[in-house]
């Protein structure tokens, strides 16, 4: 028995099948029978029609509100890890451990 060359399927096609089996009329077993897919693979297909049907009207309010972002806040951790930064190169910089080089982007340890 010779294997059956691989399909790609399209989103239309998996999306008119995916509703075929969504609506009921028809069993899986006849379903793919129709369409000339194995039923795991509607069953595969329909499953994320039923997960996302609820994004078609839009998400719900308690998903949709993000936490505000605080600017300052953010600008205040900069400058914290700046300064750490700075302390932490001059500090390996007289141990010796600091290399030469520094017009890289990141400071290399000599070890």
């Amino acid at each position: 028995m010779s294997k059956r060359p691989r399909r790609n399927h399209t989103a239309s096609f998996k999306a008119k099948v995916a509703l075929a089996a969504v609506k009921g009329d028809k069993t899986l077993a006849e379903l793919a029978q129709q369409f000339d897919v194995h039923p795991n693979q509607i069953t595969t297909w329909k499953n994320p029609l039923w997960d996302g049907a609820a994004g078609v009207f839009g998400q719900d309010k308690a998903g949709a509100a993000d936490a505000p972002v605080d600017l300052k806040e953010l600008h205040a951790k900069i400058g914290e890890l700046t300064l750490t930064n700075d302390f932490l190169s001059g500090a390996l910089s007289k141990a010796g451990l600091l290399s030469a080089k520094r017009g890289s982007t990141a400071a290399t340890l000599c070890l």
